[in-house]
């Protein structure tokens, strides 16, 4: 079965759409129904809402999440109230969404389930180390529209990426912006000794010079209207703690004494640049690198789009296949 074995090598996975209906839930469906519960412990949340029968902006059908039998979930307090499943509760946190406390159980029938958990990545992380406690094997977290960071390494460490023609219904630019998202996802790490310095510093923009001497340069983030870039002749590494943005990166550029510079970022979850800035700056010598890289395992695909647009599937598999040198699946098709 396709990279159902691959999830298994890994104790976490964000299943994430690049826009809604480009086949998330689909993918999560599919992957639940393949896992084999009988070696391994699942439990499975979503950082928004899945499993509607109906999606709420488009009024179009969605699939609904089944549980299987033995599977552990955390959802929203409103949401277990409706679940259609025989289950034990385990936990409610003391943590409120907008639906009410996150409730953690294990489905002791198989049932259809709405998910709605923790909303945010220091709480998703918080969960899942309690899930660790339950002697869970692997942690699937369902991302929500435009929310990269619940794909965040520091979250999960691996991630499957689903995209479609809702996400832009011609060919040439679905697979020219989804192999520029595989590109940021799949950014190096930095070498160890840069780790060794920056992996605690969690705010502010840093300078590392030629000898290894770290500086912090007193600027909060990369949005900051004033960035000085003086006195850095030295400088071989440029470390962004936060957002890296495209004003920032153009200002690197065109400084010629960092021409050739590393800018490390935590992960690709920060990167908030437009292809043609990144490229120029690629180009001109730079490179951006990470500290954390989580794994990606496949691409799927959804080639129909909620207004009814249907892209060629096979072209489309291919192209991005052979665009992001990945496997590509489509999986209603498959």
């Amino acid at each position: 079965m396709p990279f159902i074995n691959d999830i298994l090598g890994y104790d976490s996975l964000s299943i994430v759409g690049l826009e809604k209906n480009t086949g998330k839930t689909e993918c999560l469906k599919y992957v639940l129904e393949r896992l084999p519960i009988g070696t391994t412990r699942v439990a499975v949340t979503s950082i928004g809402i899945d499993g509607e029968a109906v999606d709420q902006v488009t009024r179009t059908q969605k699939p609904e999440i089944v549980l299987r039998e033995g599977m552990y979930f955390a959802t929203s307090e409103t949401h277990y109230r409706q679940r259609k499943l025989v289950s034990e509760l385990l936990d409610v946190s003391n943590e409120t969404t907008s639906l009410g406390r996150v409730v953690t159980a294990k489905a002791l029938t198989a049932g259809k389930i709405m998910l709605s958990g923790p909303s945010s990545g220091s709480s998703l992380k918080r969960w899942m180390e309690q899930t660790h406690d339950l002697g869970i094997n692997l942690t699937i977290i369902d991302g929500a529209l435009s929310r990269l960071s619940s794909a965040s390494p520091a979250v999960s460490q691996s991630m499957i990426l689903a995209t479609g023609a809702a996400y832009s219904a011609n060919i040439n630019t679905l697979v020219q912006k989804t192999a520029y998202v595989v590109h940021l996802i799949n950014l190096e790490k930095t070498n160890e000794k840069n780790l060794s310095m920056l992996m605690s510093i969690e705010k502010g923009i840093w300078s590392i010079d030629n000898e290894g001497k770290l500086k912090n340069l007193n600027t909060a983030t990369s949005l900051s209207q004033q960035i000085h870039l003086e006195g850095l002749e030295n400088c071989s590494v440029l470390y962004v703690a936060g957002a890296l943005v495209d004003s920032f990166l153009e200002k690197v550029r065109r400084d010629k004494h960092l021409r050739n510079v590393e800018i490390v970022v935590r992960d690709f979850t920060k990167v908030f640049v437009t292809p043609q800035v990144f490229n120029q700056f690629v180009n001109a010598g730079g490179r951006i690198s990470v500290l954390q890289k989580s794994k990606l395992i496949a691409v799927t695909v959804n080639p129909t789009s909620p207004s009814g647009y249907i892209l060629d599937s096979s072209v489309l598999c291919g192209r991005l296949q052979e665009a992001i040198n990945l496997p590509v699946y489509d999986l209603l098709k498959n």
